[in-house]
């Protein structure tokens, strides 16, 4: 296929996850130098500096989200300086000095400040979600992205962490998220009242108050960093022995079997004792947080009241100490032990759950621009290599490809036939980048296969065509999502797609997957790989339920792009319109024309049903073909 006319960057995972290259290039050397001051401070990369890396510019980019958080939040500022301040006025202005009016004046001042509280929340939960459920869709875009280049890179069990972060961890981010924001705002506005009413009563109560403020603040702020690491420790333990639980219930009867009892019961008995390690180290750091939070919530009081009399003879008045009291007992000493509560525990699993996802590919972007056409390749390199392939499904298993050599070029178009079980699919999916060689090399445009490449080189349609509920024009868009109405019309054309296109009615007609029989879902299949007119495009038995009809006019119309088609055929009928046909018997491969293959393939003549006589030590180097002839065709 001339690269020119090509739509690089449209198969399915490109569009659903778009990612240019600068991104990428970008998300490695992020990663490159975390791993980089890993290793050289191994104790300074903590979890809360991974975690605060990645959140500074998630808040940068929601600025405009805290500020009016901000705005909200100044009306708890204005009612708690207004408690406190009320309640000394009208004491020392009012019923002390013999003015009970005033005093009621004042009272009733303090009581008004609490009513725009119920605008004000209704303000700061509006502006809550601008900040919460932002987070929450990034982190289950970025376990969905984590999924997909595992699944392309076969990481081992990326699945199970990943539905793990999409269900489960996402949520307790979300919630631990959104109780920290409104912990912390509640905390910073009252704080902020209750030490502007304390300057404003009398500068020399803060030398009472800060000191075991700060004192507790220090020592609960110390217990973050081993808090953190003893909750990552714990959930660690937790998901170990979730999985050998797992393990063991699938696998009971091999146990009892093998007569392995003892040793399951016994790492069993392990993984126990460490979570239970875990557990009791996270519950001595919470007893130190207990006593953090007493000195911040409990000792201002009580030093205040042994300090009255001296503050009473410097000239403090009853009111402004009762005032002084009101300030510390009801606005805060709560917000404090709310803080240190939600920091200590939501906070210390939010951090957890965060640093979880900071190895993760970072989400795409929600709108993506159009992807850009890809620089072509030089001319006269093939589309796609296979040098000496082979494939086994594991270590001492017979090879299904043995040492493969096979070019496909431009514009080229190839049948694989072969009898059931002789490797057309593995010889598809290796093609196609979806499985490894275990043995020499595949290369698209000339350089190695990539998973970043597979976007703008290949499209492979298995038998079993994926559909989904929507709407027809977004079934066919799927992989080109910019196509135009036009285009759509001389594709139905071409393909003979116009019957279910009359039949559902329009292009915006609902498609419900149940109701389409398997030949309208796989012509749905093709239609959406022909508008993406990929370089390579594989059909893994893609026609397998349509009649000879429609599987003739779909391939011929394939053939037409100036792509390169690959076509691993269940008729015979494929191979005679194929320009070159691989033959393929296990291991055993020969290539040609057709007219070649006839005269010199006896498993092809075989195929075709031109079946004739062979001797013994012919059918003993070709074993699983047939020694007795085939029904004559009708």
């Amino acid at each position: 296929m001339k690269a020119d006319k090509a739509h690089p960057g449209r198969d399915e995972q490109h569009e659903a996850h778009p990612r240019s290259d600068a991104q990428n290039g970008a998300h490695h050397s992020t990663h490159s130098r975390r791993d980089a001051q890993s290793r050289a401070h191994p104790r300074r990369d903590t979890s809360l500096r991974r975690v605060g890396r990645e959140a500074r510019p998630f808040l940068r980019a929601r600025a405009g989200a805290v500020l009016r958080l901000a705005a909200w939040s100044l009306l708890e500022f204005a009612q708690t300086f207004l408690g406190g301040f009320g309640v000394a006025r009208a004491l020392d202005g009012g019923f002390l000095a013999g003015r009970p009016l005033t005093g009621l004046l004042w009272l009733t001042v303090a009581a008004l400040a609490v009513l725009p509280s119920v605008p004000a929340a209704r303000g700061v939960f509006g502006r809550l979600a601008d900040l919460v459920e932002p987070l929450r869709d990034g982190l289950v875009r970025r376990a969905v992205s984590r999924a997909l280049s595992g699944a392309l890179a076969r990481s081992g069990d990326v699945s199970t962490r990943s539905l793990s972060q999409v269900t489960h961890q996402s949520e307790i981010a979300r919630d631990g998220w959104a109780g920290l924001v409104l912990t912390l705002r509640s905390f910073v506005f009252t704080a902020a009242g209750a030490v502007t009413g304390l300057l404003a009563l009398s500068p020399a109560l803060l030398l009472i108050v800060l000191p075991p403020l700060v004192l507790g603040s220090a020592l609960f702020l110390g217990t973050l960093p081993p808090m953190a690491a003893r909750q990552r420790d714990y959930l660690a333990a937790d998901e170990a022995y979730a999985a050998h639980a797992g393990l063991l219930a699938a696998s009971v009867r091999d146990i009892a079997a093998a007569g392995a009892a003892e040793r399951a019961v016994a790492e069993s008995r392990t993984l126990t004792g460490a979570q239970l390690a875990a557990s009791r180290s996270l519950a001595r750091w919470s007893g130190v947080r207990v006593l953090a939070l007493a000195v911040c919530g409990r000792f201002p009081p009580l030093l205040l009241l042994l300090g009255a009399p001296w503050l009473l003879r410097n000239g403090l008045t009853p009111g402004a100490l009762v005032g002084a009291l009101t300030y510390l007992t009801q606005a805060l000493a709560p917000a404090v032990q709310a803080l240190m509560t939600m920091l200590g525990t939501a906070g210390g699993r939010l951090v957890v759950v965060l640093d979880r996802f900071t190895d993760a590919p970072p989400p795409p972007p929600e709108d993506p621009p159009p992807a850009r056409e890809a620089a072509p390749p030089p001319r006269g390199i093939p589309v796609a290599e296979l040098h000496e392939v082979s494939f086994a499904y594991g270590p001492g298993a017979q090879p299904v490809l043995d040492r493969l050599s096979l070019t496909i070029g431009a514009g080229e178009h190839l049948a694989v036939v072969g009898p059931s079980g002789s490797g057309k699919s593995t010889l598809a999916a290796v093609l196609a980048g979806t499985e490894r060689p275990t043995g020499g090399a595949v290369r698209w445009r000339g350089r190695p296969v990539r998973p970043a490449d597979a976007t703008s080189v290949r499209v492979l349609l298995p038998q079993h065509a994926y559909v989904f509920s929507g709407s027809l024009r977004d079934n066919l868009r799927y992989l080109r999502p910019d196509v135009r109405d036009r285009e759509i019309a001389v594709m139905a054309d071409a393909l003979g797609l116009d019957a279910l296109l009359s039949r559902l009615g329009s292009l915006d007609a609902a498609v419900e997957p149940d109701r389409l029989s398997q030949g309208e879902r796989q012509l749905v299949a093709l239609g959406r790989a022909y508008l993406a007119a990929p370089p390579l495009l594989i059909l893994d038995e893609a026609t397998s339920r349509l009649d000879p009809a429609a599987e003739t006019r779909a391939e011929l119309a394939f053939g037409a792009l100036p792509g390169a088609l690959v076509v691993v055929a269940h008729r015979l009928s494929s191979a005679r319109r194929a320009g070159r046909t691989l033959v393929m018997d296990g291991p055993r491969t020969q290539c040609g024309t057709h007219g070649e293959l006839l005269g010199s393939c006896a498993l092809y003549r075989d195929l075709a049903g031109l079946w004739e006589p062979e001797d013994e030590g012919e059918k003993g180097r070709r074993r699983g073909i047939r020694s007795t002839p085939p029904p004559s065709p009708v």
